[in-house]
């Protein structure tokens, strides 16, 4: 098994070295100047994205796909996935998740915006799209697509499932001594009542769930900040000066050189938001939208409360509590942290980590099962349910490190094709935008 992870962290080092990394954060920057900072549309997606009246083609509405594809992001990533980027890259690897962020709201934008263009209606009424679509209709790359859907169906079980339940599973053992299997069976019961009803039951499970975990976390990580009001502002400035130096021993921790700095804040970026990877298009195709754009600009809010808001504030936290400088791993790191609030600290951590984990394992279970719809067909969708659910058990009780080192390769796997596709397709998703968007049209539409 240590040979095993021997060779899987040196794939991982490969597969998220200098080329991919420039590459990710080459086309967030590049998408950004073609669509003249999109970002400073913000606000106005914010308020697309709570409507939910039914307008265009679609199986769900625009605030139905936010919530799963939010549902899909803000999980472990948002918390043990920020801790483990501090604990490896020190605390400047919270600005490079933040950065990560901020600029890939125009990458999630383009990727919606392309979903939603070339999208397909299934004979049976089902909206079929995502990355696999856009590199077959779109890029006329069909073997592309098929490699980008089966990347999916893989690493859908891997960071979608069982590094999910595995970290509940896990933060439940350590604050309440609850067997692993336990939690498995309570969360294996939970998934399969709610996937086996297809999207439009995730959708309504997820619609009522993430506003609710979203707000409850938030709170709870402006009450620590708080608490920790005193060294706030060295906090910050420790977080910017060593985003772009590395971080030197202290304490337990063995430092961090820049590289490592980037590397880890860029790669839990990548899996906290998503931005590049290509999944959330897969549920944003299924919206109920006018036009392509609408929709894409609510995708986009889900970067920006994903990221931008949730995993700063989770790495404000971490390093704002200093625990970090022990030299703790990332689970161990994120319990010491919310202990610096008794009783209440670890409970907001253990209800927030698990209604993230159940929620992103509803939303890539969608994503999941639209990939193997594509390689092998409609029929394929209920046998992959089956195992899906089967894998939440799998993952409560199963060692992680093997899988984390997986999760960040197939990160990796998955975004290279949709990233080149973003860049050979974003004329049309400058053309789409000018139409309704630099135009006025959205506006006499709203």
């Amino acid at each position: 098994m240590e040979q095993i992870e021997e060779i899987l962290a040196r794939v991982g080092d490969l597969a998220w070295g200098p080329p991919m990394l420039a590459l990710l954060l080459l086309t967030h920057v590049f998408l950004t100047l073609r669509l003249r900072f999109i970002q400073k549309y913000i606000g106005q997606a914010i308020r697309l994205s709570f409507s939910r009246k039914r307008e265009g083609t679609g199986e769900i509405s625009h605030f139905g796909a936010l919530a799963t594809a939010l549902a899909a992001t803000v999980g472990t990533g948002n918390i043990v996935g920020v801790a483990t980027a501090v604990a490896a890259g020190g605390p400047g690897a919270v600005l490079w998740m933040w950065l990560t962020g901020v600029f890939g709201i125009a990458t999630k934008y383009s990727e919606a915006v392309l979903a939603v263009k070339f999208r397909v209606v299934k004979e049976n009424g089902s909206i079929a799209g995502g990355p696999m679509y856009v590199l077959e209709r779109g890029l006329r790359c069909r073997w592309l697509g098929i490699l980008f859907a089966l990347f999916t169906s893989i690493t859908a079980l891997g960071i979608g499932n069982m590094i999910q339940a595995n970290a509940i599973s896990t933060l439940a053992a350590n604050t309440f001594e609850l067997k692993p299997w336990i939690t498995g069976i309570i969360l294996t019961t939970l998934t399969a009542v709610v996937i086996l009803g297809g999207i439009k039951s995730i959708a309504r499970v997820c619609e009522s769930l993430v506003p609710f975990m979203v707000l409850a976390y938030v709170i709870g990580c402006l009450v620590l900040i708080g608490m920790g009001i005193d060294t706030l502002p060295q906090t910050l400035s420790l977080i910017v000066t060593s985003a772009f130096s590395g971080q030197a021993a202290v304490g337990g921790f063995m430092g961090a050189t820049l590289k490592q700095t980037i590397r880890y804040g860029v790669a839990r970026g990548l899996f906290s938001n998503e931005s590049g990877l290509g999944s959330a298009p897969i549920v944003a195709a299924a919206a109920q939208s006018k036009n392509p754009v609408r929709q894409a600009l609510v995708s986009a809010t889900g970067t920006f409360w994903d990221t931008v808001v949730v995993c700063a504030l989770t790495g404000i936290v971490l390093v704002n509590s200093g625990e970090w400088m022990k030299g703790a791993g990332g689970d161990v790191l994120t319990k010491t942290a919310f202990s610096d609030w008794p009783v209440i600290g670890p409970l907001i951590l253990t209800v927030g980590l698990f209604t993230f984990v159940f929620s992103t394992i509803l939303g890539w279970s969608y994503y999941g099962e639209k990939a193997v719809e594509y390689l092998f067909g409609g029929q394929a969708i209920k046998p992959y349910r089956y195992l899906w659910v089967a894998a939440v058990m799998g993952g409560s009780v199963a060692q992680m490190k093997v899988l984390w080192d997986i999760a960040d390769i197939c990160n990796a796997l998955m975004a290279f094709p949709n990233l080149i596709s973003l860049i050979f397709l974003s004329p049309i998703v400058v053309a789409e935008t000018k139409k309704y968007l630099w135009s006025g049209e959205l506006e006499k539409e709203e």
